[in-house]
């Protein structure tokens, strides 16, 4: 059937059923009354002229737990509310948050899966949006309500509760949770999911736990519930009192710098972050989440900030007399475990008060471009002091030089290239790889790389996950940030770790047409957890696939390029850098997905930034090496707490400070 002949017979479908239900009401399914719901919502597109659906699909992978009822429900709309496939469960939610996060969290996908291990299969990736504050909408199958079959192919049975099941996994890891009992719940339940969803402070992942038997259950619907409606998207103002005190704090400060977190994207801030920035004189630095909030080459960005930062940003966090922390939420890699800020007093700009209030910082709960517009207008004439402003200038045209050098390094025979070599293959590879390239990255050893050494010229240009630092989002993330940015190259950096843990949405992405250049780094282990052990004392074991148990044949050769090309993409191996150059300009020429892979050092890192992280050693181990981690360790907490507490008690030069380049 031809595409008018699909949208004729929902047409009449949706007619026959309106017309078969009184008094203004509609006779839907549970699962088609959800579907004909995340349909109607639209949303103001980026022209700011047009709308565009709220949801920009579903992905689905079917079992006996949501086949019938709501797969057949998505079959009904598919033309309104398209239905991808996936290969991985975990995989596809993972690409429909990086689609929100590619979004700015403006639009937005569904995932559904069966009940059991197809649901299970989510709790990660429901952890992940929690963690990162993205919206994705769960739709897991469930048991029945009626417990007439009971207990259901791959039901969890509790021993103490018959009202719980494998789903309610969800509730720690989503920010709304429901189990839908009966079909008018829905009238209830749909409205405040889609709040949470498109609420600042409240965002991130919703689950809707969907009984077999409901799905299938009919219910007279008011026939209003349907009608599309434009999403308003939800952002607290500033609040006066809140205002007057950062006003307060802001006055008083010489010596300030600016922390640009995902908040700031999210916000669609960019810009009032950058005036602001530039008529006060604040330096900027900037979290994972938030790279890219300012452009790479703006004189105020001092680059990355905390335990993978460049040298100035963390130079000149370690000495502000007050930090603006914008929509983040300061967490460890940010702050250098509480040590970063040690002279600083805070201000959090957030939209959600649980973020702003971290490192007892005075909280400013609001969106945050607002927030800067209302503080900028009352702030007038103060700036931070001159030298100041010109030493942040200085560092960051030093630090801009020093990347130029690091990821053009000339390359030597018979001496294996590690990921800055790579990084800078990548952005050599096109002309305006600053401004129309996305990222894509996650765990591992790459995002701290990427976080210091990729020049993000425009918001979104860096797609990183490290809030939850999972293994496996990069491919699955590439996707959805491809499928969500179509016009733009998408390139997924991602080591043989990750890969090996979940490359199946390589199928997907040719199956879609959605090409993404994957670059993988192959360093034959979990190389950075390798380094990490070492630091620690321990002996190499277990990461490098050198270190591991063997038997038989031993450690595999992979070729990742035979790989890939076995799931549907081309592929090729690079055997140095020059050998990448070239592969990426193919790559990019490309019609489909292309991979490429490259052997990498596994033991060499940026030794330039950074900042000491919190690691807990044993206090007791039979070995020496463990023993004298345990006494660096214990040394670096006493100069760290003198640190803070000298800092604290007005101290302008706190003793034991760690060093910038630690």
């Amino acid at each position: 059937m031809n595409q008018r002949g699909l949208h004729h017979e929902t047409a009449v479908a949706h007619s026959a059923a309106a017309q078969a239900a009184p008094n203004g009401t509609v006779r839907l399914t549970a699962a088609q009354a959800l579907v004909r719901y995340l349909a109607a919502q639209r949303v103001v597109a980026e022209d700011g002229k047009s709308t565009e659906p709220l949801f920009g699909g579903v992905f689905a992978i079917f079992g006996h737990g949501n086949v019938a009822g709501l797969g057949e429900a998505l079959y009904q709309y598919r033309n309104e509310l398209p239905t991808l496939r996936a290969h991985n469960e975990q995989a596809m939610a993972h690409s429909a948050i990086a689609y929100a996060k590619a979004h700015f969290r403006r639009r937005m996908m569904a995932v559904t899966t069966s009940i059991g291990p197809g649901a299970t299969n989510l709790v990660t990736a429901a952890a992940l949006a929690h963690v990162n504050r993205l919206p994705v909408l769960l739709l897991p199958g469930d048991i029945f309500v009626s417990r007439a079959p009971d207990p259901v192919l791959q039901q969890v049975e509790d021993f103490h509760d018959g009202g719980l099941s494998a789903n309610d996994a969800f509730k720690p890891v989503s920010r709304y949770f429901d189990r839908i009992v009966h079909p008018a719940q829905l009238l209830s339940a749909l409205p405040r999911a889609l709040r949470v969803l498109t609420d600042a402070a409240l965002c991130g992942p919703v689950t809707l736990a969907l009984p077999q038997d409901v799905q299938a259950t009919a219910y007279d619907y008011p026939a209003d519930f349907f009608e599309p409606r434009v999403v308003q998207f939800h952002a607290p103002a500033p609040v006066d009192h809140e205002i007057a005190a950062a006003l307060t704090r802001l006055r008083h400060a010489r010596r300030p710098l600016i922390a640009a977190g995902g908040g700031v994207l999210y916000a669609r801030a960019a810009e009032a972050l950058r005036a602001f920035a530039t008529q006060h004189g604040i330096p900027v630095a900037e979290t994972q989440a938030g790279k890219g909030s300012l452009a790479w080459g703006d004189p105020l960005n001092l680059g990355a900030l905390g335990v993978t930062g460049s040298p100035g940003a963390n130079a000149l966090a370690h000495e502000a007399d007050c930090v603006l922390a914008v929509g983040t939420r300061l967490q460890d890699f940010t702050t250098g475990s509480n040590t970063l800020f040690t002279q600083a007093e805070v201000i959090g700009i957030n939209a959600n008060a649980f973020d702003g209030l971290k490192h007892r910082g005075l909280v400013v709960q609001a969106d945050a471009g607002r927030a800067l517009a209302a503080l900028s207008a009352q702030l007038t004439d103060w700036r931070a002091d001159a030298a100041w402003t010109q030493r942040a200038h200085t560092l960051a045209d030093e630090w801009r030089a020093t990347v130029d050098q690091l990821t053009h390094a000339p390359q030597r025979d018979n001496v294996l290239p590690y990921d800055a070599d790579v990084i800078g293959a990548v952005q050599r590879s096109s002309a305006q790889s600053a401004t129309h390239d996305i990222v894509v990255c996650a765990a591992g050893t790459l995002p701290a790389e990427l976080h210091k050494l990729w020049r993000a010229g425009r918001p979104g240009a860096y797609h990183v996950e490290y809030g939850y630092s999972c293994m496996g989002y990069e491919i699955a993330g590439g996707l959805g940030a491809k499928l969500a940015r179509p016009e733009r190259e998408v390139i997924v950096m991602v080591g043989d770790g990750s890969y090996l843990m979940l490359n199946s949405e390589i199928a997907t992405s040719v199956m879609l047409g959605a090409k993404l250049i994957i670059v993988v780094l192959d360093n034959r282990g979990y190389g950075c957890i390798n380094r990490l052990q070492q630091a620690c004392g321990g002996a190499p074991f277990n990461n490098l696939f050198d270190d591991c148990v063997q038997h038989g044949p031993g450690a595999p050769a992979i070729d990742f390029a035979a790989h890939a090309r076995s799931l549907g993409a081309l592929a090729e191996h690079a055997a140095h850098i020059g050998e990448l150059d070239a592969a990426l300009q193919r790559a990019r020429a490309a019609d489909r997905t292309y991979v490429i892979s490259i052997d990498t050092d596994p033991a060499r890192t940026t030794d330039d930034g950074g900042w000491w992280w919190e690691v807990a050693v044993p206090e007791v181990s039979p070995r020496a090496g463990v023993r004298d981690a345990r006494a660096q360790y214990d040394a670096q907490r006493a100069a760290r707490g003198a640190s803070h507490d000298q800092a604290r008690a007005g101290s302008d030069d706190p003793a034991g400070g760690p060093s910038a380049n630690e």
